[in-house]
């Protein structure tokens, strides 16, 4: 009989095993968690399509880790499509005008189909989502930072007695 090739978790895969290959690396513990920090904050911007390149806008005069930040932005996408209309409505509510009935399938069929008219139907619901977003952006980072500053810190600890 065969031994089972053995699975490794998808946790450790897709977040742990990049950590620590930046920190073997040489990369600093608190910057990776940076990192962290903006890829899940600008990974959740309310927009289709911006996150990616928003990540690179900001990461990139940061000096932020792009492997850590392209990786959380993507973890996140799932929660992105989640809360986009979620900061639509609350924005709506924000602002003190009426609720529109969205699906986000809609929108995205409606933005394929004519792109100009999406804009000129449904342009400032993207002001009511950016923001919302902007509002809670910092507190979203700041969130991210700090649970996510004493994972990293292990897992530094880790990678320094290992390599002793």
């Amino acid at each position: 009989m065969t031994e089972a090739v053995q699975r490794v978790p998808l946790w450790r895969k897709w977040v742990v095993n990049p950590i620590v290959t930046q920190l073997t690396q040489g990369a600093d513990p608190k910057r990776l968690t940076m990192a962290i920090a903006y890829g899940v904050t600008l990974g959740l911007f309310p927009l289709l399509g911006t996150p990616t390149i928003l990540t690179l806008a900001v990461g990139v005069p940061l000096r932020l880790n792009q492997p850590i930040l392209q990786i959380f932005r993507e973890l996140t996408y799932p929660l992105h499509l989640a809360t986009i209309l979620l900061f639509i409505h609350a924005g709506e509510t924000l602002y003190g005008v009426e609720h529109l009935p969205l699906s986000l399938s809609v929108l995205t069929e409606k933005f394929f189909a004519s792109p100009g008219e999406f804009m000129k139907r449904f342009g400032m619901l993207g002001v009511y989502a950016i923001t919302v977003w902007a509002l809670v952006a910092p507190l979203l980072w700041g969130g991210v930072f700090l649970i996510a500053r004493p994972f990293v810190n292990r897992l530094s600890g880790r990678k320094k007695t290992s390599t002793l």
